[in-house]
């Protein structure tokens, strides 16, 4: 048994954010039914395509574990469809732009009415105020959301990150806030709403550098690479490169091989607690009992120097030299992994971290597994479902609808056409 074995979820979410969501929820046990377009379905389906003829490798590595079922909203029997769906699950996920399910005639008065026990999760661009209507996709997030601005080099351009946390790190947090709202709702008998706007989501992610924006008022943030620099701070914070976000400085490093490799480099952290194990080991032992080094505040200056010293030593190791040397010192760096040695990577496969699966109609394709590990819960990815494949199943087993049923809605075009068997 897994851990939401027997919750029923009603997935009406499309690209990224919130099928991130429902991906989770299906590959903890439950049962995620993804409502799409009769020949159309989920956009993503078709975009990035890299094998002709089968879904992208956007749309199968969103939405594993599901059942697809195919349903015309707009058509009175797509909508008889929908309210029987609606009844019978737990929770319906949608990020469809604001109003659009007022619009469908399922907003969320009429879900209640429908399903009191219903938890209704949204993802929003932004929560409630002047931009709550506006369109927002993964980037516009990550620059509203503080993250852009506090991303890069000091004398260049505002970045974004490669990691999607304004989409997939949204869609992570709506799925925490509905298991919430289900154990509360084994309390209350009620369900809710839950909402997770994505502006909201990367604020949440980046609260260090809201911590150093009430910190400037106390004077200069001095574990920032610009101090050691002499260069003057502004009234936001500032972009720090890859300087550490924590007490501890902490900068990316070249190693053997980064003139033609590159991704060559590493993580290395100046944690204090090791500072002398660093010293002996970069071949520095004076700078053990130098006043001008030996004490964090001492250095906080000097930082340039440090790192180009430790770097002078990086450049004789490869990366993972330097993690065999520096671990068993408890001295923290990490090596900077390529989505290609990450791909190839054993440890992450015998974990479930990245798996393999095999799809119909584009063979086999590595994707990520589940993040999260529980003890009891024991998760096997399957592949994402083709477009309508369950329809019929869930028409007729999960929804209870008669033959006579079937053939009128059928009929009446409302779910497509009755799809092949599953392959």
């Amino acid at each position: 048994m897994n851990a939401l074995d027997g919750k029923k979820i009603l997935d009406f979410t499309h690209v990224q954010s919130g099928p991130t969501c429902t991906q989770l929820l299906a590959w903890l046990g439950a049962d995620v039914i993804k409502v799409e377009r009769p020949g159309v379905g989920d956009a993503t389906r078709k975009q990035l395509v890299d094998v002709p003829g089968a879904d992208s490798l956007y749309f199968t590595m969103l939405n594993h574990n599901k059942r697809s079922i195919t349903v015309n909203t707009k058509s009175e029997t797509g909508k008889e469809v929908l309210t029987r769906l609606v009844e019978k699950c737990d929770v319906l996920v949608e990020n469809f732009a604001p109003g659009a399910l007022d619009r469908m005639g399922f907003g969320w008065e009429r879900i209640q009415e429908i399903n009191p026990r219903m938890v209704m999760a949204s993802v929003k661009g932004f929560g409630p105020g002047k931009y709550e209507d506006c369109k927002v996709y993964e980037n516009v997030a990550q620059c509203a959301g503080g993250s852009a601005s506090t991303t890069g080099f000091p004398d260049d351009v505002p970045m974004v990150t490669g990691a999607q946390i304004g989409d997939s790190g949204t869609g992570l947090l709506l799925a925490l806030g509905i298991v919430a709202a289900l154990l509360q709702r084994e309390k209350t008998g009620r369900g809710q709403r839950v909402l997770a706007p994505m502006q909201d989501g990367v604020i949440n992610l980046c609260r260090v550098k809201l911590r150093d924006q009430q910190r400037l008022a106390a004077g200069p943030l001095e574990e920032y690479s610009q101090f050691g620099k002499g260069i003057p701070f502004g009234k936001a914070t500032p972009r720090a490169a890859n300087d550490s976000g924590g007490g501890q400085p902490g900068r990316i490093l070249k190693c053997k091989g980064w003139e033609t490799d590159p991704d060559a480099y590493t993580y290395f952290i100046t944690q204090a607690a090791v500072w002398p194990k660093i010293c002996d080991l970069i071949g520095k032992p004076e700078w053990k009992t130098d006043p001008e080094y030996a004490t964090p505040p001492a250095r906080l200056p000097r930082l340039d120097e440090i790192f180009d010293e430790i770097q002078n030593w990086t450049m004789t190791k490869t990366k993972f030299e330097v993690m065999e040397e520096c671990n068993p010192l408890d001295i923290p760096v990490g090596p900077i992994l390529s989505m290609k040695e990450i791909a190839e990577d054993r440890g992450l496969r015998e974990t479930g971290t990245i798996v393999e699966v095999d799809h119909p109609e584009r063979g086999r394709y590595l994707s990520v597994g589940c993040p999260v590990k529980l003890s009891d819960c024991h998760v096997e990815v399957k592949r994402s479902p083709l477009l309508g494949e369950h329809t019929a199943e869930i028409l007729s087993e999960f929804l209870g609808f008669s033959e006579l049923d079937l053939d009128r809605i059928y009929d009446s075009g409302a779910v497509g056409d009755r799809p092949a068997r599953a392959r």
